[in-house]
């Protein structure tokens, strides 16, 4: 059974930091692909950064030079660091797994058949 467990969330002033961690347990798929997403008040869901298992990756134009997606496999954890933080990054910060896909293939939300509970970041200025 696959479970993903985000933390690390909190309170920032603009321009600070954060760094969130997904704690991945039950996947058995050697090919995949880890992102994460987030809503802010208002809108839809979207995707902000993606890995795979063979080294690809995906930024939104959004978060681009700001936020770095890697993984730990020794430690089956997903992280994001967030650097210089504004207000309009303020969200529910979810991770999520789609067992099977890359990068390259750009599966849609859908796609993803695993997702962590969410976690806020809140952003003042």
């Amino acid at each position: 059974q696959v479970h993903l467990v985000e933390s690390g969330g909190g309170s920032v002033q603009s321009g600070g930091s954060l760094n969130l961690s997904c704690v991945v347990s039950g996947n058995a798929y050697k090919q995949y692909l880890l992102a994460w997403f987030r809503r802010a008040p208002g809108k839809e869901r979207e995707q902000i950064a993606a890995l795979d298992s063979y080294g690809g990756l995906k930024y939104a134009d959004s978060v681009k030079s700001r936020f770095t997606i890697f993984e730990d496999n020794a430690k089956n954890t997903l992280y994001l660091q967030m650097n210089s933080l504004k207000p309009e990054d303020t969200a529910m910060y979810y991770c999520a797994l789609a067992q099977g896909w890359l990068v390259r293939e750009m599966p849609t939300q859908r796609h993803f058949a695993y997702w962590g509970q969410g976690i806020q970041v809140t952003v003042s200025s």
